[in-house]
Protein backbone atom coordinates (compact mmCIF):
# COMPACT_ATOMS: atom_id res chain seq x y z
CA UNK A 1 0.00 0.00 0.00
CA UNK A 2 2.70 2.35 1.06
CA UNK A 3 4.45 1.54 -2.40
CA UNK A 4 1.40 2.40 -4.20
CA UNK A 5 1.15 5.99 -2.47
CA UNK A 6 4.87 6.09 -3.24
CA UNK A 7 4.73 5.96 -6.37
CA UNK A 8 1.97 8.16 -7.08
CA UNK A 9 2.96 10.81 -5.66
CA UNK A 10 6.12 10.38 -7.87
CA UNK A 11 3.71 10.04 -11.01
CA UNK A 12 2.23 13.41 -9.71
CA UNK A 13 6.07 15.23 -9.49
CA UNK A 14 7.06 14.76 -12.65
CA UNK A 15 4.31 15.61 -14.18
CA UNK A 16 4.28 18.68 -12.72
CA UNK A 17 8.04 18.87 -13.04
CA UNK A 18 7.22 18.27 -16.81
CA UNK A 19 4.73 20.74 -17.23
CA UNK A 20 6.99 23.29 -15.55
CA UNK A 21 9.47 22.48 -18.01
CA UNK A 22 7.00 23.31 -20.84
CA UNK A 23 6.03 26.08 -19.49
CA UNK A 24 9.87 27.71 -18.90
CA UNK A 25 10.32 26.63 -22.54
CA UNK A 26 11.91 23.32 -22.16
CA UNK A 27 10.07 21.64 -24.50
CA UNK A 28 11.79 24.10 -27.43
CA UNK A 29 15.16 24.13 -25.82
CA UNK A 30 16.54 21.88 -28.52
CA UNK A 31 18.71 23.00 -31.89
CA UNK A 32 17.90 21.20 -35.44
CA UNK A 33 19.13 21.76 -38.89
CA UNK A 34 16.91 23.04 -40.94
CA UNK A 35 16.79 20.07 -44.10
CA UNK A 36 19.93 19.99 -45.76
CA UNK A 37 21.51 22.90 -44.15
CA UNK A 38 24.71 23.35 -42.06
CA UNK A 39 23.40 25.71 -39.55
CA UNK A 40 21.13 24.49 -35.95
CA UNK A 41 18.59 26.65 -35.36
CA UNK A 42 17.67 26.77 -31.70
CA UNK A 43 13.76 26.32 -31.45
CA UNK A 44 12.95 28.18 -28.20
CA UNK A 45 15.28 31.17 -29.76
CA UNK A 46 13.25 31.09 -33.05
CA UNK A 47 10.19 29.41 -32.04
CA UNK A 48 9.53 30.27 -28.81
CA UNK A 49 6.04 32.15 -28.21
CA UNK A 50 4.80 31.18 -31.10
CA UNK A 51 1.76 28.13 -32.04
CA UNK A 52 3.29 25.53 -33.29
CA UNK A 53 2.19 22.09 -35.39
CA UNK A 54 4.97 19.82 -34.75
CA UNK A 55 4.42 16.97 -37.12
CA UNK A 56 7.07 13.97 -38.26
CA UNK A 57 6.80 13.71 -41.80
CA UNK A 58 7.71 11.11 -44.67
CA UNK A 59 7.80 11.37 -48.33
CA UNK A 60 6.36 7.82 -49.29
CA UNK A 61 3.52 7.38 -47.47
CA UNK A 62 -0.23 7.14 -48.03
CA UNK A 63 -0.53 9.96 -45.96
CA UNK A 64 2.07 12.68 -47.59
CA UNK A 65 -1.14 14.63 -49.46
CA UNK A 66 -1.36 15.86 -45.82
CA UNK A 67 1.49 18.27 -47.15
CA UNK A 68 -0.72 20.31 -49.02
CA UNK A 69 -3.07 21.22 -45.80
CA UNK A 70 -0.09 21.81 -43.71
CA UNK A 71 1.12 24.24 -46.24
CA UNK A 72 -1.89 25.96 -46.51
CA UNK A 73 -2.42 25.68 -42.91
CA UNK A 74 1.07 27.64 -42.27
CA UNK A 75 0.86 30.20 -44.94
CA UNK A 76 -2.52 31.42 -43.40
CA UNK A 77 -1.52 31.70 -39.88
CA UNK A 78 2.13 32.37 -40.07
CA UNK A 79 1.62 35.99 -39.52
CA UNK A 80 -0.56 35.40 -36.41
CA UNK A 81 1.96 33.64 -34.81
CA UNK A 82 2.09 29.90 -36.06
CA UNK A 83 4.31 27.57 -37.80
CA UNK A 84 4.33 24.19 -38.45
CA UNK A 85 7.68 22.28 -37.86
CA UNK A 86 8.37 19.30 -39.84
CA UNK A 87 10.70 16.46 -39.03
CA UNK A 88 10.66 13.98 -41.58
CA UNK A 89 11.23 10.63 -40.20
CA UNK A 90 12.05 6.83 -41.45
CA UNK A 91 10.89 5.40 -38.15
CA UNK A 92 7.68 3.90 -40.08
CA UNK A 93 8.82 1.09 -43.05
CA UNK A 94 11.43 3.81 -44.29
CA UNK A 95 9.13 5.46 -45.79
CA UNK A 96 11.21 8.66 -46.02
CA UNK A 97 14.22 8.99 -48.48
CA UNK A 98 17.78 8.88 -46.53
CA UNK A 99 19.22 12.23 -48.19
CA UNK A 100 18.16 15.49 -47.36
CA UNK A 101 18.62 17.27 -50.57
CA UNK A 102 15.98 14.62 -51.87
CA UNK A 103 13.38 15.49 -48.81
CA UNK A 104 13.66 19.24 -49.40
CA UNK A 105 13.30 18.92 -53.22
CA UNK A 106 10.40 16.24 -52.87
CA UNK A 107 8.29 18.30 -50.56
CA UNK A 108 9.19 21.37 -52.17
CA UNK A 109 8.66 20.25 -55.97
CA UNK A 110 5.50 18.01 -55.34
CA UNK A 111 3.77 19.93 -52.30
CA UNK A 112 5.43 23.63 -52.24
CA UNK A 113 6.23 23.02 -48.76
CA UNK A 114 7.42 26.72 -47.82
CA UNK A 115 6.91 25.45 -43.57
CA UNK A 116 10.35 24.70 -41.88
CA UNK A 117 11.48 21.31 -42.04
CA UNK A 118 14.46 19.94 -39.95
CA UNK A 119 17.09 17.16 -40.12
CA UNK A 120 15.85 13.67 -40.44
CA UNK A 121 14.90 12.18 -36.94
CA UNK A 122 13.78 9.51 -35.05
CA UNK A 123 10.42 10.41 -33.62
CA UNK A 124 9.80 6.53 -31.57
CA UNK A 125 11.85 4.30 -29.51
CA UNK A 126 15.13 4.65 -27.90
CA UNK A 127 16.97 6.25 -30.45
CA UNK A 128 14.11 9.48 -30.37
CA UNK A 129 15.28 12.50 -30.88
CA UNK A 130 14.80 14.45 -27.53
CA UNK A 131 12.01 16.99 -28.63
CA UNK A 132 10.63 13.62 -29.21
CA UNK A 133 11.35 12.31 -25.93
CA UNK A 134 9.55 15.34 -24.41
CA UNK A 135 6.46 15.21 -26.43
CA UNK A 136 6.30 11.69 -25.54
CA UNK A 137 6.63 12.77 -21.59
CA UNK A 138 3.98 15.49 -21.82
CA UNK A 139 1.64 14.01 -23.48
CA UNK A 140 2.20 10.03 -23.18
CA UNK A 141 1.62 9.61 -26.30
CA UNK A 142 4.18 9.12 -29.05
CA UNK A 143 3.63 8.73 -33.11
CA UNK A 144 2.45 5.50 -34.20
CA UNK A 145 2.79 6.23 -38.09
CA UNK A 146 3.94 8.99 -39.89
CA UNK A 147 1.88 12.85 -39.65
CA UNK A 148 1.36 12.56 -36.16
CA UNK A 149 0.47 15.69 -35.01
CA UNK A 150 1.29 18.07 -31.89
CA UNK A 151 -0.31 21.21 -31.19
CA UNK A 152 2.42 23.40 -28.69
CA UNK A 153 1.01 26.66 -27.64
CA UNK A 154 2.30 30.31 -26.99
CA UNK A 155 3.83 29.56 -23.55
CA UNK A 156 5.53 25.93 -24.84
CA UNK A 157 2.61 23.50 -23.20
CA UNK A 158 1.24 20.70 -25.49
CA UNK A 159 -2.16 22.00 -26.52
CA UNK A 160 -3.47 18.51 -28.43
CA UNK A 161 -2.28 15.92 -30.61
CA UNK A 162 -4.01 13.99 -33.62
CA UNK A 163 -2.76 10.77 -35.02
CA UNK A 164 -2.17 10.44 -38.94
CA UNK A 165 -5.78 9.97 -39.76
CA UNK A 166 -6.70 13.15 -38.37
CA UNK A 167 -6.07 15.76 -41.59
CA UNK A 168 -4.12 18.78 -40.66
CA UNK A 169 -7.69 20.93 -41.75
CA UNK A 170 -9.73 19.39 -39.24
CA UNK A 171 -12.04 20.92 -37.66
CA UNK A 172 -10.77 20.23 -34.22
CA UNK A 173 -7.37 21.49 -35.25
CA UNK A 174 -8.26 24.03 -36.77
CA UNK A 175 -10.16 25.32 -33.93
CA UNK A 176 -7.92 24.49 -31.51
CA UNK A 177 -5.48 26.26 -33.28
CA UNK A 178 -7.33 29.20 -33.11
CA UNK A 179 -7.79 29.28 -29.32
CA UNK A 180 -4.25 29.17 -29.15
CA UNK A 181 -3.70 31.89 -31.27
CA UNK A 182 -5.63 33.99 -28.89
CA UNK A 183 -3.03 33.58 -26.05
CA UNK A 184 -0.66 36.80 -25.44
CA UNK A 185 2.72 36.30 -26.67
CA UNK A 186 4.84 35.68 -23.43
CA UNK A 187 6.80 38.63 -22.26
CA UNK A 188 10.60 37.95 -22.82
CA UNK A 189 12.48 38.35 -19.32
CA UNK A 190 14.21 40.85 -18.19
CA UNK A 191 17.75 40.42 -17.10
Amino acid sequence: MKSMRYMAILMLVGAATCGFAAASGGLLDHTYRPLADRTPVHLGTRYGGDVLLVVNTASKCGFTPQFEALEAMNAKYAPRGFAVLGFPSGDFREQEFEDEDEIREFCTLTYGVKFPMFERVHVVGDNATPLYRDLLRATGEAPKWNFHKYLVGRDGRVLGQWGSRTLPDDPEIVAAIERALQAPRPRPARS
